[in-house]
């Protein structure tokens, strides 16, 4: 099986209405379930935290040209550069 190189098997627990979607997706495209959960968790995206208190940088001036307060910025974009 080539396909399967790179690749690392995995389960996963469905109640019985999300293996029914799954089913419906994967026959409504033409694709396997297994490729609709990859894509699912390549498409996820990570809920923002829901402490976004920056007091500790309270008084410190910016180094960029962004007007938006530091709480107002994307945590993907203040990540940027860092490796992630």
């Amino acid at each position: 099986m080539p396909y399967t190189n790179g690749m690392r098997k995995t389960s996963v627990y469905l109640d019985e209405a999300q293996a029914a979607r799954l089913r419906r997706l994967a026959n409504e495209e033409g694709r396997s379930q297994a490729e609709i959960l990859r894509a699912a968790v390549d498409a996820y995206e990570p809920q923002a935290s829901k402490d976004r208190n920056f007091a500790l940088v309270a008084g410190f001036r910016r180094s960029d040209d962004d007007p938006r307060p530091i709480s107002q910025i994307p945590e993907r974009e203040l990540l940027d550069g860092f490796g992630t």
